[in-house]
């Protein structure tokens, strides 16, 4: 396991968090992976740019798991369209020469497990 991609990982979730933009991108590949909603995905640095800027989201990062390059957070998001319903789910990153090439949300811990094969057992201890 790798702290490196661990620290990918947090600090693209702190610059969402403070939508530093610039940050964002500079910590994606070129060609991320982004999953719509609608069993589709969007690719690329300008998609990226086009939800950090609209999306109003916050995520406060909880555990950890990490194996071979997949990285599944626990997190808690809080939408600004809905801050008084903070949202339990798991988004799963993909983290390739320390960029994130993609991002899949799940709604729940154990559905992110099912898609990356992570365990209880790849926890990150660090």
């Amino acid at each position: 396991m790798s702290t490196s991609e661990i620290a990918t990982v947090l600090a693209w979730h702190d610059a969402v968090n403070s939508n530093d933009i610039e940050t964002l991108l500079a910590l994606s590949s070129d060609d991320i992976v982004l999953p719509t909603g609608d069993d589709d995905e969007d690719q690329g640095l300008d998609e990226l740019r086009e939800w950090a800027t609209t999306a109003g989201v916050t995520f406060r990062p909880g555990r950890m798991f990490v194996h071979e390059g997949i990285v599944v957070v626990e997190e808690t998001a809080t939408w600004a369209a809905d801050p008084e319903h903070p949202r339990s789910e798991a988004i799963a990153f993909r983290v390739v020469g320390d960029h994130v090439v993609s991002v899949y949300r799940h709604d729940t811990l154990e559905e992110a497990f099912e898609a990356t094969r992570l365990n209880e057992g790849d926890l990150y201890e660090g």
